[in-house]
């Protein structure tokens, strides 16, 4: 049950995402019921499948996961690694400077870095089907964006090296520190209390 539930969420999360890329059925749809109902829809049908998601997974964790293949134990510490920039990735997303240009993409490559970070110690069947699902279509709603008339989110202005790029180096500095508290707060209160697993125990020192 809870790997069908995860599953359906994953469809309806996703299929939401790649209708936005779908500039002509887009179009239509909005043409057809306007713009704010359309942009309800979308949210309401991400939403619902993001707690089908959330749901899904508890459920399936619950009843134990099925493995498929065992992953390496350093395979954990690369995991714990990417997932710092991941999460500067997002932060910058939301705070433009010289990394958001750089990576023009952040959000995109935060998910993409988050969910192949986790497909690296995660060898069951729901974990390859959640973080593989999600690497795939931020891989495909990237590549997509090269073909899209409108690029998505506005090009950072570009400028000196102090008050250039929307945020500059303030900004940069601010989307590490943020980074690393939203690091740090996944890691030692989510993962443990929402998700039930402790990032950083390591199996060799428990007792």
């Amino acid at each position: 049950m809870g790997l069908a539930l995860l599953a359906a969420g994953l469809i309806l999360f996703i299929g939401a995402h790649v209708f936005i890329t779908l500039r002509p059925q887009r179009a239509a749809a909005i043409a057809a019921i306007g713009w704010w109902p359309y942009r309800g829809a979308i949210s309401v049908a991400a939403l619902a499948g993001l707690y089908l998601v959330f749901k899904g997974f508890g459920m399936y964790l619950e009843a134990g996961p099925v493995p498929v293949w065992s992953p390496p134990g350093f395979m954990r510490h690369i995991t714990w690694l990417l997932m710092l920039p991941a999460c500067v990735f997002l932060a910058s997303a939301f705070l433009p400077g010289r990394i958001k240009r750089a990576v023009r993409h952040p959000m995109l490559t935060a998910v993409k870095t988050w969910a192949f970070a986790h497909l690296l110690t995660n060898g069951d069947l729901g974990g390859i089907l959640l973080f593989g699902s999600l690497l795939a279509w931020a891989v495909y709603d990237r590549i997509t964006l090269k073909h899209r008339s409108d690029r998505g989110a506005p090009a950072i202005a570009q400028g000196g090296y102090e008050g250039g790029y929307e945020g500059g180096y303030r900004n940069d500095v601010a989307a590490v520190i943020v980074g690393i508290i939203l690091y740090l707060a996944l890691s030692l209160v989510f993962h443990p209390l929402v998700i039930g697993v402790r990032v950083f125990a390591i199996p060799a020192f428990e007792t």
